[in-house]
């Protein structure tokens, strides 16, 4: 399991918070914290790529500005 924190940009109430958490837990990924222009969680690499997790961010409006 790898641990990535994501700054997203466009992000500015719960809806935006509920809208990136129902992308990513989607994915299948773990121990999920999102607030208002960021996210954090673990994610197996070998079943899932980082850019397929921001290309669902990305799919609900919103920008990543950042990978760690």
């Amino acid at each position: 399991m790898k641990t990535e924190e994501l700054k997203i940009e466009g992000m500015s109430c719960d809806h935006c918070v509920m809208a990136v958490k129902n992308a990513l837990v989607s994915l299948g990924v773990q121990n999920l914290e999102v607030e208002v222009g960021k996210a954090k969680f673990d994610y197996d690499e070998n079943s899932i790529d980082i850019s397929k997790i921001i290309s669902v961010i990305e799919e609900e409006g919103y920008k990543v500005a950042n990978v760690q």
